[in-house]
């Protein structure tokens, strides 16, 4: 097994390489790493418990939990495997 010989020093400080950043013609643009970029939350809706406990909310609706399992359907019959044929691989 041969081993290759890598350097053990990593090189300090930020990369910044711009070069990758497209020059607006392009159809999906790259910024560059240095751009300001804009925050969508709000400060006072950046609070995630809060946002949680207002989805558990909004998602129980409480109008739509019923007590029975089968909302009183009637058994119509029992269940069973079905034959090759109903299946369609009979040979």
């Amino acid at each position: 097994m041969s081993s290759a010989n890598f350097s053990n020093e990593a090189p300090s400080g930020q990369v910044n390489d711009p070069s990758y950043k497209t020059k607006g013609t392009e159809a999906v643009p790259v910024i560059d790493d240095n751009a300001p970029v804009e925050d969508g939350l709000l400060p006072e809706e950046a609070d995630s418990d809060r946002q949680l406990a207002r989805d558990d909310t909004e998602a129980i609706d409480e109008s739509n939990i019923i007590e029975e399992k089968t909302r009183h359907a009637k058994p119509k019959g029992t269940y069973r495997e079905p034959s090759d044929e109903e299946l369609g691989l009979n040979e």
